[in-house]
């Protein structure tokens, strides 16, 4: 959705400006005094600024600010918003009253001093100061005008069953300027107006200030029906932007702008169910940290500890998740791996071994299996390290490159889940592993156990930004890092909601990036 005028005649038709006037800019005034003359004998001026143009030989007010009371140096609020020609010769005056009535009526006003100049002259200095001038040509102060533009923004409401409207979204605020061109917004029908078409929409274009005090320029109301009927290369849809305070004020007033939508476009995006119903196999492979810092199995204070009565919290997190993948399986046969522990028969440290040993045949036979394959290693491998993670996203990732390359026809999404109990070694080699992996089918959910600190965790997980590595960056976030210790005393089910909350939207995220439907064909990229 794009706007990027804010013209407030018609482009074509009766009441519209000459050709050399059709697309126009708006200033903004922002007008303080000083030294103002005091009328008042037991207090200072309330003065009121009056803004007037000259149009055919003839004075007409444009505006008008609010009433401060007590003031001979006032700094005006409001600002005053006039139509701007560089081809025309545009003379202002502004005239300061002393307004005694909290009305702002200037039928008893005393008169404190005008100042005359051309809106070039203001467009011309950020700040222009001029002395104002009365009848007897005795000092009356001096006026100051700001030149300013506005910094809009557009605000999406979506009307609820009682008749109120709940916000959806937000654009960008584009800094200084009456013609903003905002970008396109992507959002689902689901977000927009729960996928009732004809559910009003109301738009909100806000003035953006830097205390929070954003002023409303204007509202208009739509939907999404008729947001669809504007399509690429067609006519552009147009609404007046209409501020009903101004409105009911001003007798002449139109509207505070128009904006204008360029196209829009609605396209159906495949659901993650969507692809688990057209055959999407989900691979789930498991990495183990079986580094030093555990602990010695041996001992009840150990991470790896094996209590008959009770898991540890390798086997609590593997179970949480595992339960959960596994139905995506078909085959119900999980690799899974050990890393930096010195291995039998050779005691030779690895970074990569199958947690039965057999690597030729590293598969483990359901949750159950990839249970009893890790209890029985703990007992076997002598912990040692570094804490070395690269080399098994590296082997996954490798797998999931031959998947990338077979016929669309056959899905096959990758998920490894790694345990460690700390900061990893080779965060530099893990980081250029993600950002290689980035591109290929596969997410990386990472449970940290114990209580060491996991700051570096959070970077991998990119929430802030995509990974770089290397001068590289990610084509996607395909990293969700979870601390065990946030659901140690909650439900398995919470931490396996927490830890999976993220793998059907890249899982989608993939499949939209290639261009793949759920049937596993190619499907024509969507236009924006």
């Amino acid at each position: 959705m794009q706007a990027y005028r804010n013209c407030p005649y018609p482009t074509s038709g009766p009441g519209a400006p000459p050709a050399t006037a059709q697309c126009l800019s708006r200033v903004q005034l922002n007008i303080s005094c000083k030294n103002l003359i005091d009328k008042d004998v037991m207090s200072k001026s309330d003065p009121l600024v009056v803004v007037m143009m000259l149009r055919h030989n003839n004075w007409e007010e444009v505006g008008r600010t609010e009433r401060l009371e007590n003031t001979l140096n006032p700094n005006f609020s409001t600002t005053i918003v006039v139509d701007y020609f560089f081809e025309e010769l545009q003379k202002l005056k502004f005239m300061v009253y002393d307004i005694d009535s909290a009305s702002g009526s200037l039928k008893n006003a005393d008169f404190l001093g005008e100042m005359q100049c051309t809106l070039g002259q203001l467009v011309s200095s950020a700040t222009y100061t001029h002395n104002l001038k009365i009848p007897s040509g005795k000092p009356a102060g001096n006026m100051t005008d700001f030149f300013g533009k506005s910094d809009p923004y557009l605000e999406f409401s979506r009307a609820k069953e009682d008749g109120s409207f709940v916000v959806v979204h937000r654009t960008e605020v584009v800094s200084n300027n009456l013609n903003p061109k905002w970008k396109p917004i992507h959002i689902s029908s689901q977000q927009l107006c729960n996928g009732d078409y004809d559910r009003v929409l109301k738009v909100n274009c806000y003035d953006w200030d830097d205390d929070g005090s954003h002023d409303l320029i204007g509202t208009f109301t739509t939907t999404l029906r008729e947001l669809s009927t504007c399509q690429q290369g067609g006519a552009e849809l147009q609404w007046p932007c209409i501020n009903e305070k101004k409105r009911k004020k001003k007798k002449n007033y139109k509207n505070s702008g128009v904006i204008f939508l360029s196209s829009c476009q609605v396209v159906r995006v495949a659901s993650f169910l969507d692809f688990i119903q057209g055959g999407c196999q989900i691979n789930f492979t498991v990495g183990i940290d079986f580094t030093g810092s555990n602990g010695n199995p041996a001992s009840p204070t150990s991470l790896h500890y094996i209590n008959p009565y009770a898991p540890n919290e390798y086997c609590q997190a593997l179970t949480a998740v595992g339960e959960i993948i596994q139905d995506y399986d078909s085959d119900k046969l999980f690799p899974a791996f050990g890393f930096g522990a010195k291995v039998p028969p050779n005691n030779m440290v690895s970074h990569q071994f199958a947690l039965n040993f057999n690597h030729t045949n590293p598969f483990c036979a359901g949750l159950q299996g990839l249970i009893e394959a890790y209890q029985q290693c703990v007992r076997q491998v002598t912990l040692y390290g570094p804490t070395n993670i690269a080399p098994i996203i590296s082997n996954v990732a490798m797998y999931a490159q031959a998947a990338a390359q077979q016929p669309y026809a056959s899905l096959n999404y990758y998920i490894l889940l790694i345990l460690t109990d700390g900061v990893i070694s080779d965060m530099d080699q893990t980081k250029r592993a993600i950002v290689q992996a980035s591109g290929l089918p596969m997410s990386i959910i990472i449970v940290g156990v114990g209580s060491a600190d996991f700051e570096m965790m959070e970077e991998l997980d990119a929430d802030d930004g995509l990974l770089r590595s290397e001068g590289s960056t990610a084509q996607r976030d395909i990293v969700q890092f979870v601390p065990f210790r946030k659901f140690k005393n909650l439900s398995s089910a919470a931490l396996a909601k927490e830890v999976l909350a993220e793998v059907p939207g890249q899982v989608t995220g993939y499949y939209k990036m290639r261009n793949i439907s759920p049937g596993g064909q190619p499907t024509a990229p969507p236009r924006c």
